[in-house]
C-alpha cells in the first residue's frame, strides 16, 4: 500500500514550470511551501537566512533562494503572490509567548513586505498558539493588513486532511481581494506504515538506538503524562506532529520506532521527510541536526500543493471586489474561527 503514497509525492510534487506568477517566499526554510507552489506551476524566489536551508532549497527547487536576514527595510521584487512562515517561536504553546516583544518575531517584516509590494494575494502559515494567549497580537496583525485593502480569512488546517501521514495542525491566513476558497479536506487518511513501507523495518548501519537509560526515562515520562498508549510511532495511524525537538532531541517525546525485537530506534532523516510528505528525491543539506530542523520547521509540501491550487484558481478567476466593496468587510467578520 505504501507505494501509492510514495509514488504520489515523488511525482505530484515535482516542479512544474508554467512560466506562471512569481511567488515570493519569505522565511522560506528548506522550501516546503515553495515546493507545493512550484508543483502547481508557479515560479518561486525564496528568502532565508540559514545557509543549509538555502542550499537545500536551491538543490531541489527550480527557484533561487537568497541567503539574507530580512528586516523591515529589505527591498523586495515586484510580485503578485507573497507566502511565508514568519518565525513562530514567540507564539508556540510550548514557548514563552512573548509575542511582539520577542526578538524572533517576523511579523513586522511580513507586514512591511505586503505594504511595499502590494501583491494580489498573500498567505502565511503559523502555529495555532498564535490564536491563544497572543490572540490580541493576531488581531493587531490582521487589522493592519486589512487596512491595506485585503479581505482576511483564516483556518486551522491539519495536514492529515490533505494526504500527509501526520497530524499537524497549523494556522493558515490568507489576504485577497475577491473570492478565495480554501482547499477541500479529504476523508482519506494515510498511515505512517503506508508512508514508510519497508523503511520502518530496516536497521541501517547508521541507525541510532535508544539506550536502556533513555528507555527508562521515557517510561517515567509516559507515566507522568498519563499516556494510555506508548508514544512510539504507530504504523496503523498517522504520526504525531513532527517538530525540531522530537526529531533531533533525545527527549521523552522523541519520535521513534519500536522494532519487533523490542529495541527502539530514532527516525531516520528520510523517514521524517516522508512523514512530512517530502519526496524521496528531495535531499537535505547540512548536519544531521540541521536536516532534522529543516524537516521539523517545514510546511508539509502536500498541504502546500493544495493551498497553491487555491491560490492559482483565485488568480485565474476574473472576479475581484472593488475598493468600495472591500470596505464592507469589517475585522470582526473576518476573524470568525474556521474549523
Amino acid at each position: 500500500m505504501s507505494s501509492n503514497y510514495i509514488e504520489e509525492i515523488n511525482n505530484i510534487l515535482k516542479p512544474n514550470p508554467l512560466n506562471s506568477h512569481l511567488v515570493l517566499d519569505l522565511f522560506a526554510g528548506c522550501g516546503g511551501l515553495s515546493l507545493g507552489f512550484e508543483a502547481q506551476g508557479f515560479e518561486t524566489y525564496g528568502l532565508e537566512k540559514d545557509e543549509d536551508c538555502c542550499y537545500t532549497y536551491e538543490q531541489n527547487l527550480q527557484g533561487n533562494c537568497e541567503q539574507i536576514e530580512l528586516t523591515v527595510k529589505s527591498k523586495l521584487p515586484t510580485t503578485s503572490v507573497i507566502i511565508g512562515g514568519p518565525p513562530c517561536q514567540p507564539f508556540s504553546v510550548g514557548g514563552k509567548q512573548k509575542g511582539l516583544t520577542d526578538s524572533r518575531d517576523g511579523f513586522p517584516i511580513f507586514i512591511n513586505a505586503i505594504k511595499q509590494v502590494k501583491p494580489d494575494i498573500w498567505l502565511f502559515e503559523n502555529v495555532r498558539g498564535l490564536l491563544y494567549k497572543n490572540k490580541w497580537y493576531f488581531e493587531e496583525i490582521t487589522q493592519v493588513l486589512q487596512e491595506l485593502n485585503y479581505i482576511i480569512e483564516w483556518k486551522l488546517l491539519n495536514s492529515v486532511d490533505f494526504g500527509v501521514p501526520q497530524n499537524r495542525q497549523r494556522l493558515i491566513v490568507v489576504g485577497h481581494r475577491g473570492k478565495f476558497q480554501f482547499p477541500q479536506i479529504s476523508s482519506k487518511r494515510i498511515t505512517a506504515g503506508e508512508a514508510l513501507g519497508e523503511l520502518a523495518f530496516q536497521v541501517l548501519p547508521n541507525s541510532k538506538f535508544l539506550t536502556p537509560s533513555m528507555d527508562k526515562y521515557i517510561a517515567k515520562y509516559e507515566k507522568a503524562s498519563c499516556c494510555k498508549r506508548p508514544r512510539d510511532l504507530h504504523l496503523d495511524k498517522p504520526a504525531r506532529t513532527l517538530t525540531c525537538r522530537n526529531l533531533a532531541g533525545a527527549t521523552g517525546d522523541m519520535q521513534r520506532i519500536k522494532l519487533p525485537d523490542g529495541r527502539r530506534r530514532r527516525l531516520s532523516i528520510r523517514e521524517a521527510a516522508r512523514l512530512q510528505s517530502f519526496p524521496d528525491w528531495f535531499e537535505f543539506s547540512g548536519s544531521e541536526t540541521s536536516c532534522y530542523n529543516q524537516i521539523g520547521n517545514a510546511v508539509s509540501p502536500l498541504l502546500a500543493f493544495y493551498l497553491a491550487k487555491s491560490v492559482r484558481d483565485y488568480l485565474e478567476s476574473s472576479y475581484r471586489l472593488s475598493s468600495e466593496e472591500l470596505k464592507k468587510y469589517t475585522l470582526p467578520q473576518q476573524l470568525s474561527l474556521h474549523l
